[in-house]
């Protein structure tokens, strides 16, 4: 699914500020291939579950995921970036 639209939580963009330079450049990589397909393998993209039901994430390296929710079709709101500590 190409994503038309990406809105970014003001918790995402400190959060994002705070990623070692490297890694952000890793994530605007990873936010292309997202928008051209979400769901492209290599980003790995899933549901989440319990209290973080409504959410999503995908992979931007093997420690590293950004966390997203659908908002309406082609459009989502990055929420979070981090280790996997933005599933605690």
């Amino acid at each position: 699914m190409k994503i038309l639209e990406i809105s970014y939580s003001s918790h995402f963009l400190r959060a994002f500020k705070k990623l070692p330079k490297n890694l952000r450049f890793e994530v605007a990589e990873r936010e292309a291939m997202f928008k051209a397909d979400c769901f492209d393998g290599r980003l790995k993209t899933h549901k989440l579950g319990g209290s973080l039901k409504e959410f999503w994430a995908f992979s931007i390296t093997s420690a590293y995921r950004i966390m997203f929710a659908f908002e309406s079709e082609g459009i989502v709101t990055f929420v979070d970036v981090d280790d996997h500590s933005i599933y605690g």
